[in-house]
């Protein structure tokens, strides 16, 4: 049932989720380095258990970046095979 939703599906609609997918990543990554600058600034002043929130912070931008580059290269590999 799954397979003929996403069959029906064509390419110019997964094209701009992609797009829509990759902004919302941005404005993951963006909020996360917020984060980050923020937990570290109070783990200066406080020096408590906030390395824990810089490991979440360090973890989320590692994750958003990894499904970046992820649709990246993939995007790449298919311009690629187009071309030859």
């Amino acid at each position: 049932m799954a397979d003929e939703l996403f069959r029906q599906v064509g390419r110019k609609t997964w094209y701009k989720w992609s797009i829509y997918v990759n902004v919302i990543l941005f404005f993951i990554i963006g909020l996360f380095l917020y984060l980050l600058v923020v937990d570290t600034l109070n783990y200066v002043r406080v020096e408590g258990d906030t390395w824990l929130y810089i490991t979440r912070d360090i973890a989320a931008i590692a994750i958003a970046l990894a499904l970046i580059f992820f649709q990246l290269i993939r995007n790449i590999f298919i311009i690629m095979r187009r071309s030859l």
